[in-house]
């Protein structure tokens, strides 16, 4: 009895990874995938609306006092109590929020005056060139970095510049956004004077080259965690059989390690892309603080010091969706790259 070796694609190495050009998945995967993602992405928003109104009532302080000023009188806060809306029940509070959101209406600041959806509007450009970015950034250094050195050090070679790949992405990686944004002001910008900062009138529309010294301090640590990951999985790929065939075929480095290893990178490195996305719009939050940039960060932390509720919940709101799409753009981009990522249905 005699067998068939199975048939290879043109241009693929023998045991390669099937990739998403090899098997297209059908419509009603895309539907099902579409399906689970939405009914998911609407459970965070969910979750996010409920949160985001309890957490402004675990913070210590009466707005209305706040906003009334030393002078006040008792009637005057309780009047100011009610003309907030503070002095009705949480439940109808809860209900009077939520109804808003729903209709995209995200309230009045207590401090300004000015509708939510403003302020927050004025202050994301900020916040997303800096995370942008950082995460472009990110990908170019990382992935480059993380699979040359997997490279140079495939069977054992090179020990040295394992050991200290790892010794300083480690390193490097350890130290907190806000430690090596105050390193990086002091070396770079205080002391050598090499890169200046952010100017009072700084546009986020504006090329800059004050936007390098955030960037980097919120880029560094994340550069090297996806650095090492992809290392490590460059070297597991390096090992499988299909790239021992391409090998055998004599084919040129960048052919070889282009073709055949990096897209069998691609899925692991899509999903921490997510992850580490999502952690790096955090790591901007606190790194605007340190660089004075009026972006999302500042402006919650303000929005806690003056207890200003409306502000706090839709930029909580907003962070926190900005975040879920993010995962759900990933998701996206794994099932192009590839159909099993569809959650299991791919059409047996």
């Amino acid at each position: 009895m005699t067998t068939t070796a199975p048939s290879t694609a043109p241009g693929t190495a023998p045991g390669a990874m099937p990739t998403g050009r090899a098997a297209r998945p059908g419509a009603r995967p895309w539907l099902l995938f579409a399906r689970d993602r939405l009914i998911g992405l609407a459970a965070v928003f969910l979750v996010l609306l409920v949160l985001s109104f309890l957490i402004v009532q675990l913070i210590p302080g009466d707005p209305a006092v706040a906003l009334a000023g030393p002078d006040a009188t008792s009637e005057d806060i309780a009047a100011l109590r009610t003309t907030l809306g503070l002095d009705r029940p949480v439940l109808s509070q809860f209900l009077d929020y939520a109804g808003g959101v729903l209709t995209g209406d995200l309230g009045d600041s207590f401090q300004y005056r000015q509708p939510v959806e403003t302020i927050i509007g004025n202050r994301l450009p900020f916040t997303a060139i800096v995370a942008f970015w950082g995460i472009v950034v990110v990908l170019v250094v990382a992935v480059p970095v993380g699979m040359a050195v997997a490279i140079a050090t495939r069977g054992g070679r090179r020990r040295w510049l394992d050991t200290s790949f790892g010794a300083l992405t480690g390193f490097l990686d350890s130290v907190p956004g806000y430690v090596m944004a105050t390193f990086l002001v002091v070396l770079l910008a205080s002391g050598i004077g090499v890169l200046p900062l952010l100017p009072p009138a700084f546009s986020p529309g504006d090329p800059n080259l004050s936007l390098i010294l955030p960037v980097a301090a919120l880029a560094v640590g994340p550069a090297c965690t996806m650095a090492r990951v992809v290392r490590r999985e460059t070297a597991v790929v390096l090992g499988h059989d299909h790239m021992r065939t391409a090998r055998g075929w004599r084919l040129r480095p960048g052919t070889l390690h282009l073709k055949y290893a990096l897209p069998n990178l691609l899925t692991s490195t899509l999903t921490l892309s997510g992850l580490i996305l999502s952690g790096m719009l955090g790591g901007a939050l606190i790194i605007e603080n340190v660089f004075a940039l009026p972006g999302l960060g500042s402006g919650i932390i303000k929005a806690i010091l003056d207890r200003d509720y409306p502000v706090i919940q839709g930029m909580v709101l907003v962070i926190g969706m900005i975040a879920a799409l993010v995962h759900l753009v990933v998701d996206v981009l794994l099932g192009l790259v590839d159909s099993r990522n569809l959650g299991g249905a791919h059409g047996d």
